[in-house]
């Protein structure tokens, strides 16, 4: 499993036109599986994400989670997280999981991550989106359990 994680202000994916899901500040999560997932690296991701201490204190200094700042997750489901590019010019993406297991996968992840009480916005999966976000920092870090 591997998730791109990006601190964010204000966010958005839209799906035709329409808002799925929206944030006004907090992460940004760009998420994909491997055929290998399952419940313990779901669990160990969630929890790594919600406890990040990416966000500032009152000194300015990363040393603050999600949970303590009260932010959002904006959490979007993205295979090519998972795209080799290390031979030729087109991204291999066999190391992604299949479509009906990711997304069972992807529900199951938001769901855990809503249990430690984030609100949690999401795209739609399999869908065509644009995303819109103000990357704050920037930071932008790789969560990975394998």
């Amino acid at each position: 499993m591997r998730v791109i994680v990006q601190r964010s202000g204000p966010a958005s994916v839209t799906v035709e036109g329409r808002i799925t899901g929206e944030i006004s500040h907090g992460l940004v999560c760009l998420v994909g599986f491997t055929p290998d997932d399952g419940e313990e690296q779901l669990q160990v991701v969630a929890d790594k994400i919600v406890n990040l201490r990416i966000f500032a204190d009152e000194a300015g200094k990363m040393n603050r989670s999600l949970l303590q700042t009260g932010g959002e997750i904006l959490s979007i489901s993205q295979f090519t997280v998972y795209g080799d590019c290390r031979k030729g010019r087109r991204p291999n993406f066999m190391a992604a999981a299949p479509a009906a297991m990711a997304e069972q996968l992807y529900h199951d992840f938001n769901e855990r991550l809503r249990s430690y009480g984030v609100t949690v916005q999401t795209g739609v999966f399999g869908a065509e989106m644009q995303v819109s976000l103000v990357n704050d920092g920037p930071v932008t870090l790789i969560v990975e359990k394998e």
